[in-house]
């Protein structure tokens, strides 16, 4: 009997979704490189030095458009099939969201990729190319025979030009080039331009692509520090960069095996005729690069160090060593600190020949330049011994005994080692015990470059002693102390420090064997023989994967570098933050000889997901017309609009269709309809009117939109349940339509006080 209640006021909200697939105005402009044509340009194939970047495919797929009326009446509007009055430009809210390409094939993440999968391979070089051992080993001896032959048979040619070495290299020159086309992934060309192509004249080389100088990427040099890598202009940093393009691209693990063989000859040819390892710093190996550039390095050091001791010119040893970059720590005219001295060095290379020696005199010179007192023995005339060996005065200090001034000897330079002959000296040095015996033995065993320095000193002070020695070689343990005597005047008391005073001192037994023996005619410290050999064998044993195992630091190094540069110019600051955290686990993670291979898998994963955020971000720029260096007001609300779109799930558009984003999402759709209902480009100049031009729904004409690919619709309202006097709580029914989906929800609440 009671009248009935208006109802309540129903609050509508719609959400229409669009969603663009075709891209119209904008072309992915990465293409593929093309590596046919790389060698029709000079000799040094440039690009082999660049990594690529980027998918060949765009990585935004699809941008998914929502319009929504947040406050509509019920009654007002009229949307069906047919016609519609909710314009996507009207929509006071616009929000958009990008689907990523599913796995896009990025080109540096395949790079990488390809080249780690390398690690696992079992075979050797000779397995891999798939060459009949017995066979080449026949043909490389006859060659070699003919070779040996040819030096005692009579030739027009010049004596000099004949040697062992260069008949040998020339047998397998012809071996290299007699074998078929089927057996070797890279020709002789890619070959020639990517290895030293020489030149007629002995000194001069036109330089190939590993030995170019070249610093492809702009960007801080001390990461292989961090990386335990190679520096980034170094021929170790460029060969791991070829290795990795011609696996991709020129046969895989063969064309590596290949070019690693060829590489292998050609250090094993510059070693034989004393020609240097361009792309590498002179001096001793760097003990922070990685194992294979200290192993290259190791061989340019003995190639510098064979050419000063066959040189012939008569220079000084002292001399040639300062031209290439490999000082004594003795050689600038102050001895070392107590923390530089021999005990704190590790165990310096011994010749196992006794009979090797630097640049000796003739036996006639020996006895022109030793008097015949000192011949003799006589110990009362050493003071008289001619000195030998001398580099230059000391300065203030003189002789305690002769009061004549102190020289500083010419010295051998320490021997240079790596870090695997390190380890291997540290354990047969730890394998010595604690036994006095292997105490001493291992006493005399770090003191090879000590005796060797009091030799030299001996002979260019003669008549000096211990004190002079330490003086010179280890202020430090030269203790001198300002007393005052009975008579109050102030006197200098020296003498040497306690250490040096220890019974068994190794110092003193050390000098009292050492002979005055300049250092050219000592026994050589560093046999750059027998290292450089080891060196080569190294190198030639060395299987694929153990190859790209060294190899893969400077891969790793090369490609954080490529996404460092490409993000430069794009400024993410979400990739520049990650991109350190990567840096930071590749550093803990390389630095172990042995480092997880599961580990390494996943940095590469989280370097190919940074290049996928850059291409993103460079994919949407390009769409929204965002160039860099402008300043106006509307490219920087596009800019802060792209940024949030690769960080952010939604992103609302500011302005809606009427702003600067929303345009350029407006002409996107229009060219997309267009094309995709062949509709002539002129209509877009009627088009371009105002919104009494554009064709609504259903219309004659081509629409702005699409249909929607979705529409949701939310009803709210308050309503009094269960009785009309409960208090009124809100009701919602929430519906989504899409072409293969319907869904319902409601949400209903209840006054529960009285019921």
């Amino acid at each position: 009997g009671c009248p009935l209640s208006p109802l309540p006021p129903i609050n509508i909200a719609i959400r229409f979704t669009y969603i663009l697939q075709d891209w119209q105005q904008y072309t992915w402009p990465q293409q593929p490189p093309d590596f046919d044509g790389l060698l029709a340009g000079e000799v040094g194939g440039v690009e082999f030095g660049k990594l690529p970047f980027g998918p060949c495919e765009d990585p935004i797929s699809e941008l998914h458009l929502a319009t929504t009326w947040p406050h509509l009446t019920e009654g007002i509007v009229v949307d069906n099939d047919v016609y519609s009055d909710l314009d996507p430009l009207q929509a006071p809210h616009w929000s958009v969201r990008v689907r990523k390409a599913d796995n896009p094939q990025c080109l540096l993440g395949d790079f990488l990729m390809e080249f780690f999968k390398l690690c696992s391979q079992k075979e050797s070089t000779e397995e891999i190319l798939g060459r009949n051992s017995v066979e080449e080993e026949g043909k490389e001896n006859s060659d070699i025979t003919q070779a040996l032959s040819k030096l005692t048979e009579p030739a027009a040619v010049p004596i000099p030009k004949l040697s062992v070495s260069n008949m040998v290299h020339s047998a397998r020159k012809r071996i290299r080039r007699h074998r078929r086309l089927d057996q070797s992934p890279l020709s002789n060309d890619m070959l020639n331009s990517i290895l030293l192509v020489r030149d007629t004249h002995p000194r001069i080389a036109c330089v190939g692509f590993l030995y170019v100088l070249l610093i492809s990427l702009h960007c801080a040099q001390n990461l292989f520090n961090l990386l335990k890598s190679a520096p980034s202009h170094s021929l170790t940093f460029r060969l791991a960069l070829c290795m990795c393009l011609v696996n991709f691209y020129h046969g895989g693990v063969r064309a590596v095996a290949h070019l690693w063989q060829e590489f292998v000859l050609e250090m094993r040819y510059r070693w034989e005729n004393n020609c240097l390892v361009y792309g590498l710093a002179a001096g001793p190996p760097d003990l922070r690069c990685c194992l294979l550039h200290q192993k290259l390095q190791m061989l340019n050091c003995c190639i510098e160090h064979k050419r000063a001791r066959d040189s012939g010119s008569g220079r000084d040893r002292k001399e040639a060593a300062s031209e290439n970059g490999i000082l004594s720590p003795t050689s600038t005219g102050a001895g070392p600190t107590l923390s530089e001295t021999p005990l704190g060095k590790p165990w310096d290379s011994w010749s196992d020949s006794e009979d090797e020696f630097f640049e000796c005199l003739s036996d006639t010179e020996e006895i022109k330049d030793v008097p015949a007192d000192r011949a003799k023995g006589g110990a009362k005339e050493v003071g008289r011994a001619k000195p030998e060996g001398r580099l230059q005065p000391h300065g203030k200090l003189t002789l305690l005994n002769t009061d004549e001034p102190l020289y500083v000897p010419v010295t051998q330079e320490p021997a240079p080692m790596t870090e695997d002959v390190l380890e291997e000296q540290s354990e047969v040095l730890a394998k010595l015990g604690t036994s006095a015996e292997g105490a001493h033995l291992r006493a005399r065993m770090q003191s090879a470059c000590l005796l060797s320095d009091m030799e030299s000193f001996k002979a260019a002070n003669p008549g000096c002693s211990l004190e002079d020695f330490v003086r010179w070689y280890s202020p430090r343990d030269y203790v001198e102390e300002e007393v005052t005597d009975d008579t109050g005047q102030t006197v200098v008391l020296s003498d040497l420090s306690a250490r040096m005073k220890i019974p068994g001192n190794m110092w003193v037994e050390a000098w009292e064997t050492a002979k005055a023996t300049p250092a050219r005619r000592q026994k050589r410290l560093f046999d750059d023989t027998k290292e450089a050999e080891r060196v080569l064998h190294y190198l030639a044993v060395q299987k694929p994967a153990d190859l790209v195992r060294h190899l893969l630091p400077c891969v790793l190094h090369a490609a954080m570098l490529k996404v460092k540069e490409e993000e430069a110019s794009e400024d993410i600051h979400s990739v520049r933050k990650a991109l350190q955290q990567v840096i930071s686990q590749a550093s803990k993670l390389l630095r172990h000889p042995s480092p997880d291979c599961r580990k390494l898998e996943d940095i590469i994963n989280q370097i190919m997901a940074l290049e996928a955020i850059v291409a993103r971000a460079r994919s949407l720029k390009a769409k929204f017309g965002v160039v860099k260096g402008d300043k106006g007001e509307d490219s920087e609300d596009l800019e802060k609009f792209v940024s949030s779109l690769l960080e952010e799930p939604e992103v609302a558009v500011t302005g809606a269709g009427r702003g600067p984003a929303g345009t350029i999402i407006h002409k996107l759709f229009g060219s997309a309809q267009r094309a995709a209902l062949l509709a002539p480009l002129e209509e877009e100049a009627g088009r371009a009117g105002g919104p009494e031009n554009r064709k609504p729904m259903g219309g004659g004409g081509v629409p702005d939109f699409p249909p929607p690919a979705g529409r949701e619709i939310l009803l709210r309202t308050c309503v009094p349940r269960p009785a009309p006097y409960s208090r009124a709580l809100p009701q919602r029914l929430y519906c989504v339509l899409m072409r293969e989906d319907f869904r319902l929800a409601g949400a209903f609440s209840s006054d529960t006080s009285f019921f």
